[in-house]
């Protein structure tokens, strides 16, 4: 039984989902979705179809351990979508699902505004670390 077919059969209703109590299932995805490799794996299937070292590659720095959890946990959330060629050798392709891409395009959004406004952000940890003598 799902998390959320267990709250449900509890007063028979669907149950309320608020990300800031404790032991809400939200929380769980948000910390997927937000969390750096996640962020940074669902924009770059944004809009691309890849495999895992194509992926890999493009999320420079992303070790192949943390990729393969990142991916596990956005696939269990339903937004990645994991597709295996009976090939030899075996080859695995990754893309977002319709979820995964309503929820990349807004990271895109604020991935593109955070990138946008650096130069004041750069300013500000300058005036930040002079004021403490770092």
């Amino acid at each position: 039984m799902s998390e959320a077919e267990a709250a449900t059969e509890l007063d028979g209703s669907a149950p309320p989902f608020d990300v800031f109590a404790r032991q809400c299932p939200s929380r769980g995805t948000l910390e997927h979705v937000t969390g750096r490799w996640g962020s940074l794996t669902l924009g770059a299937l944004s809009g691309n179809r890849l495999r895992f070292n194509e992926l890999r590659r493009r999320v420079d720095g992303v070790s192949e351990k943390m990729l393969s959890q990142t991916l596990h946990a956005l696939e269990r959330d339903g937004l990645v979508h994991r597709e295996a060629q009976p090939t030899n050798p075996p080859r695995v392709d990754y893309e977002l699902t319709p979820l995964g891409h309503e929820v990349a395009g807004r990271l895109l959004g604020l991935i593109q505004l955070v990138e946008g406004r650096m130069p004041e952000v750069l300013d500000a940890r300058g005036r930040y670390d002079g004021a403490r003598g770092a």
